[in-house]
Protein backbone atom coordinates (compact mmCIF):
# COMPACT_ATOMS: atom_id res chain seq x y z
CA UNK A 1 0.00 0.00 0.00
CA UNK A 2 2.76 2.00 0.66
CA UNK A 3 4.30 1.84 -2.57
CA UNK A 4 0.77 2.63 -4.44
CA UNK A 5 0.63 5.81 -2.17
CA UNK A 6 3.75 6.99 -3.68
CA UNK A 7 3.06 6.22 -7.01
CA UNK A 8 -0.21 8.46 -6.62
CA UNK A 9 1.05 10.78 -5.07
CA UNK A 10 4.17 10.87 -7.50
CA UNK A 11 2.07 10.62 -10.47
CA UNK A 12 -0.42 13.63 -9.54
CA UNK A 13 2.20 15.72 -8.82
CA UNK A 14 3.94 15.37 -12.12
CA UNK A 15 0.71 15.66 -13.96
CA UNK A 16 -0.20 18.69 -11.97
CA UNK A 17 3.39 20.38 -12.52
CA UNK A 18 3.21 19.13 -16.63
CA UNK A 19 -0.22 21.06 -16.71
CA UNK A 20 0.62 23.95 -14.89
CA UNK A 21 3.85 24.77 -17.24
CA UNK A 22 1.65 24.19 -20.31
CA UNK A 23 -1.34 26.69 -19.26
CA UNK A 24 1.47 28.86 -17.96
CA UNK A 25 3.12 28.95 -20.95
CA UNK A 26 0.11 29.68 -23.75
CA UNK A 27 -2.65 31.70 -20.69
CA UNK A 28 -3.32 35.23 -22.09
CA UNK A 29 -6.30 37.50 -22.86
CA UNK A 30 -7.84 35.31 -25.07
CA UNK A 31 -7.75 32.61 -22.96
CA UNK A 32 -9.93 34.37 -20.55
CA UNK A 33 -12.38 35.11 -23.17
CA UNK A 34 -12.54 31.05 -23.81
CA UNK A 35 -13.27 30.57 -20.15
CA UNK A 36 -16.18 33.38 -20.13
CA UNK A 37 -17.92 31.54 -23.12
CA UNK A 38 -17.11 27.91 -22.27
CA UNK A 39 -19.99 25.80 -23.06
CA UNK A 40 -20.35 23.67 -19.74
CA UNK A 41 -22.51 21.07 -21.25
CA UNK A 42 -20.42 19.93 -24.12
CA UNK A 43 -17.60 19.01 -21.19
CA UNK A 44 -20.93 17.52 -19.04
CA UNK A 45 -21.29 15.27 -21.88
CA UNK A 46 -17.78 14.56 -22.29
CA UNK A 47 -17.68 13.57 -18.74
CA UNK A 48 -20.39 11.19 -19.21
CA UNK A 49 -19.21 9.40 -22.58
CA UNK A 50 -16.39 8.91 -20.56
CA UNK A 51 -18.45 7.12 -18.10
CA UNK A 52 -19.88 5.18 -20.50
CA UNK A 53 -16.60 3.96 -21.60
CA UNK A 54 -16.59 2.18 -18.60
CA UNK A 55 -19.62 0.01 -19.24
CA UNK A 56 -18.43 -0.85 -22.94
CA UNK A 57 -15.36 -2.06 -21.68
CA UNK A 58 -17.10 -4.36 -19.56
CA UNK A 59 -19.47 -5.73 -22.06
CA UNK A 60 -16.09 -6.24 -24.44
CA UNK A 61 -14.54 -8.47 -21.08
CA UNK A 62 -18.23 -10.46 -20.48
CA UNK A 63 -17.44 -11.43 -24.05
CA UNK A 64 -14.46 -12.36 -24.18
CA UNK A 65 -15.45 -14.16 -20.96
CA UNK A 66 -18.45 -15.36 -22.26
CA UNK A 67 -16.43 -16.91 -25.51
CA UNK A 68 -14.40 -19.44 -23.43
CA UNK A 69 -17.49 -20.61 -21.51
CA UNK A 70 -18.13 -18.00 -18.01
CA UNK A 71 -20.95 -16.68 -17.72
CA UNK A 72 -20.16 -13.00 -15.43
CA UNK A 73 -22.82 -10.49 -15.05
CA UNK A 74 -22.22 -6.82 -16.58
CA UNK A 75 -22.16 -5.23 -13.69
CA UNK A 76 -19.80 -7.70 -11.99
CA UNK A 77 -17.31 -7.03 -14.57
CA UNK A 78 -17.62 -3.55 -15.14
CA UNK A 79 -17.03 -3.31 -11.37
CA UNK A 80 -13.79 -5.06 -11.75
CA UNK A 81 -12.92 -3.07 -14.88
CA UNK A 82 -13.45 0.15 -12.66
CA UNK A 83 -11.38 -0.96 -9.81
CA UNK A 84 -8.83 -1.78 -12.40
CA UNK A 85 -8.39 1.45 -13.96
CA UNK A 86 -6.99 3.14 -10.15
CA UNK A 87 -3.96 0.69 -10.19
CA UNK A 88 -3.86 1.30 -13.85
CA UNK A 89 -3.57 5.00 -13.42
CA UNK A 90 -0.51 4.99 -11.00
CA UNK A 91 2.05 2.19 -12.41
CA UNK A 92 3.95 2.83 -15.30
CA UNK A 93 2.18 1.68 -19.09
CA UNK A 94 -1.26 0.58 -17.00
CA UNK A 95 0.60 -2.52 -16.34
CA UNK A 96 -0.68 -2.83 -12.78
CA UNK A 97 -4.70 -2.66 -14.04
CA UNK A 98 -4.02 -5.86 -15.59
CA UNK A 99 -3.34 -8.05 -12.59
CA UNK A 100 -6.27 -6.40 -11.08
CA UNK A 101 -8.15 -7.21 -13.71
CA UNK A 102 -7.03 -10.84 -13.68
CA UNK A 103 -7.15 -11.35 -9.91
CA UNK A 104 -10.59 -10.07 -9.83
CA UNK A 105 -11.93 -12.27 -13.16
CA UNK A 106 -10.14 -15.22 -10.64
CA UNK A 107 -12.57 -14.68 -7.74
CA UNK A 108 -15.45 -14.89 -9.95
CA UNK A 109 -14.75 -18.40 -10.83
CA UNK A 110 -12.37 -18.20 -13.83
CA UNK A 111 -9.20 -20.40 -14.37
CA UNK A 112 -6.24 -18.39 -13.79
CA UNK A 113 -4.36 -19.01 -16.92
CA UNK A 114 -7.55 -18.39 -18.22
CA UNK A 115 -7.99 -15.09 -16.76
CA UNK A 116 -4.76 -14.08 -18.00
CA UNK A 117 -6.01 -15.21 -21.65
CA UNK A 118 -8.81 -12.65 -21.27
CA UNK A 119 -6.67 -9.72 -20.26
CA UNK A 120 -4.15 -10.28 -22.29
CA UNK A 121 -6.58 -10.42 -25.17
CA UNK A 122 -8.23 -6.96 -24.70
CA UNK A 123 -4.48 -5.80 -24.24
CA UNK A 124 -3.88 -7.16 -27.69
CA UNK A 125 -7.05 -5.97 -29.18
CA UNK A 126 -6.55 -2.44 -28.19
CA UNK A 127 -2.55 -2.40 -29.65
CA UNK A 128 -3.79 -3.86 -33.12
CA UNK A 129 -6.22 -1.02 -33.00
CA UNK A 130 -4.01 1.28 -32.30
CA UNK A 131 -1.03 0.18 -34.30
CA UNK A 132 -4.01 -0.33 -37.34
CA UNK A 133 -4.50 3.35 -36.82
CA UNK A 134 -1.04 4.62 -36.89
CA UNK A 135 -0.49 4.40 -40.75
CA UNK A 136 -3.37 6.66 -41.13
CA UNK A 137 -2.66 8.96 -38.82
CA UNK A 138 0.73 9.78 -40.33
CA UNK A 139 -1.29 9.86 -43.53
CA UNK A 140 -3.52 12.49 -42.09
CA UNK A 141 -1.13 14.72 -40.16
CA UNK A 142 1.19 14.19 -43.30
CA UNK A 143 4.03 16.68 -43.20
CA UNK A 144 3.51 18.75 -40.11
CA UNK A 145 5.25 16.11 -37.82
CA UNK A 146 7.99 14.85 -39.94
CA UNK A 147 11.07 15.36 -37.92
CA UNK A 148 13.52 12.98 -37.47
CA UNK A 149 13.21 13.05 -33.62
CA UNK A 150 9.43 12.05 -33.81
CA UNK A 151 9.95 9.82 -36.24
CA UNK A 152 13.15 7.58 -34.59
CA UNK A 153 10.88 7.73 -31.34
CA UNK A 154 8.10 6.01 -33.85
CA UNK A 155 9.99 3.85 -34.93
CA UNK A 156 11.32 2.19 -31.70
CA UNK A 157 8.28 2.23 -29.96
CA UNK A 158 6.92 -0.02 -33.38
CA UNK A 159 9.92 -2.03 -33.42
CA UNK A 160 9.31 -2.74 -29.34
CA UNK A 161 5.77 -3.65 -29.86
CA UNK A 162 5.90 -5.91 -32.94
CA UNK A 163 9.34 -7.81 -31.07
CA UNK A 164 6.85 -8.14 -28.10
CA UNK A 165 3.95 -9.60 -30.33
CA UNK A 166 6.14 -11.86 -32.11
CA UNK A 167 7.34 -12.79 -28.64
CA UNK A 168 3.67 -13.80 -27.90
CA UNK A 169 2.76 -15.72 -31.06
CA UNK A 170 5.77 -17.72 -30.40
CA UNK A 171 4.67 -18.68 -26.71
CA UNK A 172 1.23 -19.42 -28.00
CA UNK A 173 2.53 -21.48 -31.08
CA UNK A 174 4.75 -23.34 -28.50
CA UNK A 175 3.89 -23.60 -24.75
CA UNK A 176 6.19 -26.10 -24.05
CA UNK A 177 8.95 -23.66 -24.63
CA UNK A 178 7.43 -21.18 -22.33
CA UNK A 179 7.38 -24.01 -19.75
CA UNK A 180 10.40 -24.89 -19.88
CA UNK A 181 11.83 -21.49 -19.97
CA UNK A 182 9.63 -20.64 -16.68
CA UNK A 183 11.30 -23.64 -14.99
CA UNK A 184 14.97 -22.62 -16.19
CA UNK A 185 14.05 -19.10 -14.10
CA UNK A 186 12.04 -20.63 -11.13
CA UNK A 187 15.05 -22.75 -10.60
CA UNK A 188 17.67 -20.21 -10.60
CA UNK A 189 15.47 -17.43 -8.33
CA UNK A 190 14.46 -19.81 -6.00
CA UNK A 191 17.91 -19.79 -3.76
CA UNK A 192 16.85 -16.20 -3.22
CA UNK A 193 13.76 -16.31 -1.56
CA UNK A 194 15.28 -18.95 1.17
CA UNK A 195 15.32 -22.54 1.24
CA UNK A 196 12.42 -24.28 -0.25
CA UNK A 197 11.98 -27.78 0.10
CA UNK A 198 11.62 -30.26 -3.70
CA UNK A 199 7.96 -31.03 -2.86
CA UNK A 200 7.09 -26.91 -2.30
CA UNK A 201 8.88 -26.06 -5.99
CA UNK A 202 7.60 -29.04 -7.49
CA UNK A 203 4.15 -27.95 -6.50
CA UNK A 204 4.69 -24.60 -7.59
CA UNK A 205 5.51 -25.68 -10.83
CA UNK A 206 3.15 -27.73 -11.49
CA UNK A 207 0.55 -24.87 -11.12
CA UNK A 208 2.35 -22.94 -13.71
CA UNK A 209 2.90 -25.29 -16.25
CA UNK A 210 -1.51 -25.75 -15.35
CA UNK A 211 -1.71 -22.15 -15.81
CA UNK A 212 -0.15 -22.10 -19.16
CA UNK A 213 -2.02 -25.02 -20.20
CA UNK A 214 -5.31 -22.86 -19.46
CA UNK A 215 -4.08 -20.38 -21.09
CA UNK A 216 -2.74 -21.63 -24.32
CA UNK A 217 -6.34 -23.70 -24.38
CA UNK A 218 -8.23 -19.80 -24.43
CA UNK A 219 -6.40 -18.53 -26.78
CA UNK A 220 -7.12 -21.94 -28.96
CA UNK A 221 -10.75 -21.96 -28.34
CA UNK A 222 -10.99 -17.71 -29.18
CA UNK A 223 -10.15 -18.85 -32.56
CA UNK A 224 -12.53 -21.71 -32.79
CA UNK A 225 -15.32 -22.04 -30.99
CA UNK A 226 -15.23 -18.55 -29.19
CA UNK A 227 -14.70 -16.98 -32.25
CA UNK A 228 -18.17 -15.52 -32.31
CA UNK A 229 -17.26 -13.69 -28.52
CA UNK A 230 -13.84 -12.29 -30.40
CA UNK A 231 -15.92 -10.77 -32.96
CA UNK A 232 -17.72 -9.14 -30.68
CA UNK A 233 -14.67 -8.29 -28.53
CA UNK A 234 -13.34 -6.49 -31.84
CA UNK A 235 -16.55 -4.48 -32.16
CA UNK A 236 -16.25 -3.29 -28.65
CA UNK A 237 -13.16 -2.74 -29.06
CA UNK A 238 -13.86 -0.23 -31.82
CA UNK A 239 -16.62 1.71 -29.97
CA UNK A 240 -14.82 2.33 -27.08
CA UNK A 241 -11.73 3.86 -28.89
CA UNK A 242 -14.17 5.96 -30.73
CA UNK A 243 -16.04 6.72 -27.58
CA UNK A 244 -12.52 8.06 -26.06
CA UNK A 245 -11.31 9.75 -29.27
CA UNK A 246 -14.53 11.47 -29.02
CA UNK A 247 -14.32 13.22 -25.67
CA UNK A 248 -11.46 15.40 -27.10
CA UNK A 249 -13.71 17.10 -29.74
CA UNK A 250 -16.39 17.56 -27.55
CA UNK A 251 -14.46 19.59 -24.96
CA UNK A 252 -12.74 21.51 -27.91
CA UNK A 253 -16.77 22.06 -29.16
CA UNK A 254 -17.12 23.59 -25.53
CA UNK A 255 -14.19 26.18 -26.17
CA UNK A 256 -16.15 27.34 -28.96
CA UNK A 257 -13.80 25.40 -31.20
CA UNK A 258 -14.86 23.37 -34.48
CA UNK A 259 -12.19 20.93 -34.30
CA UNK A 260 -11.36 18.66 -37.31
CA UNK A 261 -13.06 15.33 -35.82
CA UNK A 262 -10.42 12.99 -38.62
CA UNK A 263 -7.69 15.16 -37.13
CA UNK A 264 -8.23 15.19 -33.45
CA UNK A 265 -8.77 11.55 -34.05
CA UNK A 266 -5.06 10.89 -35.82
CA UNK A 267 -3.86 12.97 -33.37
CA UNK A 268 -4.86 10.92 -30.46
CA UNK A 269 -3.74 7.74 -32.03
CA UNK A 270 -0.13 8.81 -31.98
CA UNK A 271 -0.86 9.95 -28.29
CA UNK A 272 -1.76 6.82 -27.36
CA UNK A 273 1.65 4.98 -28.93
CA UNK A 274 3.56 7.81 -26.72
CA UNK A 275 1.51 6.71 -23.51
CA UNK A 276 2.60 2.90 -23.91
CA UNK A 277 6.13 4.20 -23.07
CA UNK A 278 6.38 3.31 -19.56
CA UNK A 279 7.94 6.37 -18.50
CA UNK A 280 6.27 7.87 -15.39
CA UNK A 281 3.39 6.27 -13.37
CA UNK A 282 -0.09 7.08 -15.43
CA UNK A 283 2.43 8.24 -18.17
CA UNK A 284 1.99 11.65 -15.87
CA UNK A 285 4.40 14.13 -17.96
CA UNK A 286 4.31 12.21 -20.97
CA UNK A 287 0.79 12.68 -21.26
CA UNK A 288 0.36 16.20 -20.89
CA UNK A 289 3.10 17.38 -22.44
CA UNK A 290 2.87 14.72 -25.29
CA UNK A 291 -0.67 16.64 -25.79
CA UNK A 292 0.26 19.94 -25.52
CA UNK A 293 2.88 18.73 -28.23
CA UNK A 294 0.22 17.22 -30.72
CA UNK A 295 -2.93 19.05 -29.69
CA UNK A 296 -0.58 22.71 -30.83
CA UNK A 297 -0.81 21.11 -34.62
CA UNK A 298 -5.05 22.11 -34.74
CA UNK A 299 -5.75 23.79 -31.32
CA UNK A 300 -5.07 27.76 -31.06
CA UNK A 301 -2.29 28.06 -28.43
CA UNK A 302 -4.69 30.72 -26.26
CA UNK A 303 -7.20 27.55 -25.08
CA UNK A 304 -4.17 24.91 -26.06
CA UNK A 305 -3.36 24.69 -21.72
CA UNK A 306 -6.81 24.18 -20.77
CA UNK A 307 -7.65 21.91 -23.48
CA UNK A 308 -4.84 19.34 -22.13
CA UNK A 309 -5.90 20.17 -18.88
CA UNK A 310 -10.26 19.58 -19.99
CA UNK A 311 -8.65 16.35 -21.50
CA UNK A 312 -6.53 14.66 -18.56
CA UNK A 313 -9.13 15.67 -16.27
CA UNK A 314 -11.95 13.08 -18.11
CA UNK A 315 -9.41 10.55 -19.02
CA UNK A 316 -6.93 10.30 -16.03
CA UNK A 317 -7.80 11.90 -12.75
CA UNK A 318 -11.59 11.20 -13.35
CA UNK A 319 -10.40 7.24 -13.37
CA UNK A 320 -8.42 8.05 -9.99
CA UNK A 321 -11.35 9.51 -8.91
CA UNK A 322 -13.88 6.54 -9.76
CA UNK A 323 -11.40 3.86 -9.75
CA UNK A 324 -10.37 4.58 -6.21
CA UNK A 325 -14.19 4.75 -4.91
CA UNK A 326 -14.39 1.32 -6.67
CA UNK A 327 -11.89 -0.02 -5.37
CA UNK A 328 -12.43 0.73 -0.89
CA UNK A 329 -16.06 -0.75 -2.57
CA UNK A 330 -13.76 -3.89 -3.38
CA UNK A 331 -11.77 -4.24 -0.77
CA UNK A 332 -15.16 -3.95 1.75
CA UNK A 333 -16.26 -6.63 0.18
CA UNK A 334 -13.74 -8.95 0.22
CA UNK A 335 -13.45 -8.03 4.13
CA UNK A 336 -17.01 -9.26 4.24
CA UNK A 337 -16.57 -12.37 3.05
CA UNK A 338 -13.60 -13.39 4.99
CA UNK A 339 -15.90 -12.32 7.77
CA UNK A 340 -18.96 -13.89 6.62
CA UNK A 341 -22.25 -13.56 8.61
CA UNK A 342 -25.06 -15.80 7.99
CA UNK A 343 -25.26 -18.27 5.19
CA UNK A 344 -22.25 -18.18 2.81
CA UNK A 345 -22.42 -16.40 -0.38
CA UNK A 346 -22.91 -18.98 -3.71
CA UNK A 347 -19.74 -19.07 -5.91
CA UNK A 348 -20.52 -17.86 -9.38
CA UNK A 349 -22.26 -19.48 -12.15
CA UNK A 350 -19.35 -21.04 -15.03
CA UNK A 351 -20.31 -22.89 -17.94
Amino acid sequence: MTRYKKWLIGSLVISAVSIALVTGLTFNSETVEALRRIKLEYILAAALLHISSYFIWGLRTRALCKALGYRISVLKVTEIVISSIFVAGITPSSAGGEFVRIHGLGRNGIPLGRATAIVVGERLLDALFIFSCLPFAFYILGDVLSNYEFDAAFLTVNVLVFVLLVFFIYGVWKPEKVKYITRKLTGRLAPFFGKKTDATISHFMEQIDREIDYFHDSVRIFFSDGKRGLLWGIAYTLVFWIVEFSLLVLILTGLSRTPSIITAFAAQVLLAVIMVIPATPGASGVAELGAASIFSIFVDSSVLGITVLAWRTLTYHMNLLIGGLMSLKVLKDMNGIKKPKGEPAEPPNSV
